[in-house]
């Protein structure tokens, strides 16, 4: 699942090269080079068939004198006696006018038409593949919720049987194997909660009554203390993977959860621990409302509180624990000092069972799932985590929140 990103919740922009756009935008090419040649053949008949209509349809064979009056500014004035062959060249002038004259006109109104039309053909287009292209608006509505672990929706699309038709159904099929598979994985999460955390749990309640028992010697009591710290780490590693595998998906029931007393509550729980470290915590942390899981998001902050207090300087070190409000999010900001962090070792530090430096078996600070944890979280509540490292050392932890 993708990341959520603040850019994600702005609107689209028009001038997006969308499906729907370039169709659109072909049918109004298409209609204009249909009617430019449409236009083009009609002005060359009408300008044929002028050329035959205005010939002159007689001949003057003899010199007679004509009394010629015009009554059209368009042709040149002819008065008086007029002789026949003066009468004939004055009679051509003037029809080549009028046929000029009526193709100009034939022409412009022509191109006022097909504009008009283009402007039409363009909405038209635009209403036309709006409505073609409504079954995948529909197709990819329902991706985005099934994105969000609502594998339960279906496209259900009705209509003919055509490509978009085959494309829901078996987009609908998919659906229903990964509902499967995820119910699948659910149910094998809750057997093995109980099947791992039962023989720990035992393990734990026989270690600790041997060790309440006065008479054991130092040698038993030493190997009882190891083996229960142990058996508390395998507890901690069972209990982070089931977290981490039920917190993979999107949550669908939220409710409102205040960040700031959630970080309140894991800054209280780690108080202790800094204290012994010699750690100073500071924040401001004002209220701000989001949706989501109180316990896993109190998990958020306890993980990076903790990393924060443990992985610290030996002396005058702080961790600052925020919470801010910004424009359709909240934002939980955890800092602290500590030792010098390569920038490309960021990455890899959320990942399963890596810390910093690829150290992997060092069990006095968890068991390196904590980031993971927290990233999983996040993506779970359609958030995201990103890490900054400090010039002086330590870390910038930005956990940000859809409200």
């Amino acid at each position: 699942m993708p990341e959520w990103d603040p850019r994600d919740e702005q609107p689209r922009s028009w001038l997006r090269p969308t499906i729907r756009i370039q169709l659109t935008l072909l049918y109004g090419v298409m209609f204009l080079i249909a009617g430019i040649v449409l236009l083009t053949i009609i002005y060359l008949l009408a300008a044929e068939s002028l050329t035959r209509g205005l010939q002159v349809p007689f001949r003057i064979s003899s010199p007679i004198p004509v009394q010629v009056e015009t009554v059209s500014e368009v042709c040149g004035r002819l008065t008086g006696n007029v002789e026949g062959p003066e009468f004939t060249a004055w009679f051509e002038d003037c029809t080549e006018r009028q046929r000029a004259i009526a193709l100009d006109e034939l022409l412009s109104r022509s191109l006022l038409a097909l504009l008009g039309l283009a402007v039409a053909a363009f909405a038209f287009g635009w209403l036309m593949a709006g409505r073609v292209l409504s079954p995948l608006g529909r197709i990819t509505r329902t991706a985005r919720r099934v994105a969000g672990s609502d594998l339960h929706r279906r496209i259900e699309l009705d209509g003919p049987d055509d490509e978009f038709k085959e494309l829901a159904d078996t987009f609908d099929e998919m659906l229903d194997r990964l509902d499967r598979a995820f119910t699948a994985q659910q149910r094998f999460v809750a057997n093995a909660s109980h099947e791992l955390r039962t023989p720990l749990a035992i393990n734990r309640t026989l270690l600790e009554v041997q060790l309440s028992d006065p008479q054991a010697s130092i040698e038993v009591t030493q190997l009882g203390n190891t083996l229960l710290a142990t058996n508390e780490r395998s507890e901690q590693l069972v209990e982070g993977l089931l977290l981490l595998a039920r917190s993979d998906n999107e949550l669908v029931d939220r409710k409102p959860v205040d960040l700031a007393e959630v970080a309140g509550q894991a800054v209280e729980q780690v108080r202790g621990e800094a204290q012994r470290q010699g750690v100073e915590l500071r924040g401001e942390r004002p209220p701000v409302v989001v949706q989501g899981n109180g316990v896993l998001l109190e998990r958020i902050a306890l993980n990076l509180v903790q990393n924060a207090v443990r992985y610290n300087v030996p002396e005058d070190g702080w961790v600052r624990v925020d919470v801010e409000s910004r424009p359709g999010h909240a934002v939980l900001l955890v800092e602290n000092t500590g030792p010098v962090v390569p920038a490309y070792e960021i990455d890899s530090m959320f990942e399963p069972f890596r810390r910093l430096r690829n150290e992997r078996t060092r069990s006095d600070k968890g068991v390196g799932l904590g980031l993971s944890i927290v990233r999983s979280v996040a993506r779970a509540h359609g958030g995201h985590v990103t890490a900054e490292p400090r010039e002086s050392g330590g870390l910038v932890m930005r956990v940000t929140i859809p409200i």
